[in-house]
C-alpha cells in the first residue's frame, strides 16, 4: 500500500478551503488511523515552530544526511496561520513542495496555535509522541532566542519535550498501543535570524542548492513575482533571500568550505580521534 504522508495532496485542482480541510483530514488519518506507520525510525528529526523556519535554518544539513541515505523526518508545531501573507492552505502546499525537494520521508504539523502556543503538558506530549513514535537519534530545534519570539519558545519545548519522552512513566499511546520511551542521543539548535556564535558548523557545500529550492518552495513567503501583490514583510524581499545564502557562505568560510550551518550545543562534541575533524584544503 502507498504510504501516505500528512501533507500528500490529491492531483485534481482544490480550493483552497478544500485544500485546508483535505490537509486536515490526512493528518489526523496518519495519525490515527495508520497502525503500520506506528514504528519508523528515523536518524534525524528536525523541528520547528512555523513551515519554513526547518528549511531556513538546517535544510542542508537535513539533505546531507538523505543523501548517505538516512530517514529524516521534519516535524512543525504550527499551521503558520498569523503569517502577513499567504494563508494556512498555501502554507501546507509549499511545505509539501519542500518535503518533496528535500525527499524527507515523514512531515507532520501538530497545529499548535502561531504566536500563542504554549509549554504546556498537552503540547510536550504531542512532541512526545511523534518523537517515541519515530525515535530519531538527533533532534534539530529552533534556535534558543531570536527575533521571533515562538522560536525561543519552540526551542526550549523542544529540548524538554525530547528530556521527558525518555522517561517511561510519562504514558503515551499511539494507534491504542503503549509507547515505548526514547530520549534521541542529541538536540543541537539551529541559527535562525539572530547571529549566535555557533559550537560547530556543518559542511553543506553540495547540499546548498537543494537548500535555496527549498527555501523559495514558500513563495508566499520570500520573494516571488507571483506574490508581488502581497504585504511587503521582513522576509518577502530578494535582500532576504540573499542574507540567507550570504550567513551560509560566512558559517562555510569559517570552515574552509563554501557554504555552512552553524549548531548549538548544550554538551561537548566528542570525536574518536583528530581525523574526524574537516580540515580546510589550504591552511
Amino acid at each position: 500500500m502507498r504510504r501516505l504522508d500528512i501533507y500528500s495532496i490529491p492531483a485534481a485542482p482544490l480550493s483552497l478551503f478544500a485544500l485546508h480541510h483535505f490537509s486536515i483530514f490526512l493528518f489526523k488519518f496518519r495519525l490515527l488511523l495508520c497502525p503500520k506507520l506506528s514504528a519508523m525510525k528515523v536518524f534525524l528529526m528536525a523541528i520547528g515552530a512555523h513551515p519554513d523556519d526547518v528549511e531556513l535554518g538546517c535544510a542542508g544539513t537535513i539533505y546531507n544526511h538523505i543523501r548517505k541515505g538516512q530517514e529524516v523526518a521534519i516535524v512543525d508545531l504550527t499551521e503558520g496561520e498569523l503569517g502577513s501573507r499567504g494563508s494556512v492552505a498555501t502554507r501546507y502546499a509549499e511545505a509539501e513542495a519542500a518535503r518533496k525537494i528535500l525527499q524527507v520521508a515523514h512531515r507532520y504539523n501538530l497545529q499548535m496555535a502561531d504566536g500563542f502556543f504554549e509549554h504546556s503538558r498537552e503540547n510536550v506530549l504531542k512532541l512526545v509522541q511523534i518523537i517515541r513514535k519515530h525515535k530519531p537519534d538527533v533532534l534539530l530545534a529552533n534556535a534558543p532566542t531570536d527575533r521571533h519570539p515562538d522560536h525561543g519558545r519552540a526551542g526550549q519545548l523542544i529540548r524538554d519535550a525530547a528530556f521527558l519522552s525518555g522517561l517511561r512513566k510519562i504514558e503515551t499511546e499511539l494507534d491504542g498501543v503503549a509507547q515505548e520511551a526514547w530520549r534521541p542521543k542529541r538536540v543541537f539548535n539551529y541559527i535562525q535570524d539572530k547571529f549566535i556564535e555557533p559550537d560547530f558548523i556543518v559542511d553543506i557545500s553540495e547540499s546548498m542548492d537543494i537548500k535555496m529550492q527549498s527555501v523559495v518552495a514558500y513563495g508566499s513567503q520570500f520573494f516571488s513575482k507571483e506574490h508581488e501583490s502581497d504585504p511587503v514583510t521582513y522576509i518577502s524581499t530578494d535582500a532576504y533571500l540573499n542574507k540567507v545564502r550570504n550567513r551560509a557562505e560566512q558559517l562555510g568560510s569559517r570552515i574552509g568550505v563554501a557554504y555552512g550551518e552553524g549548531f548549538i550545543s548544550e554538551f561537548s562534541i566528542g570525536v574518536k580521534d583528530l581525523d574526524q575533524f574537516l580540515y580546510p584544503k589550504l591552511s
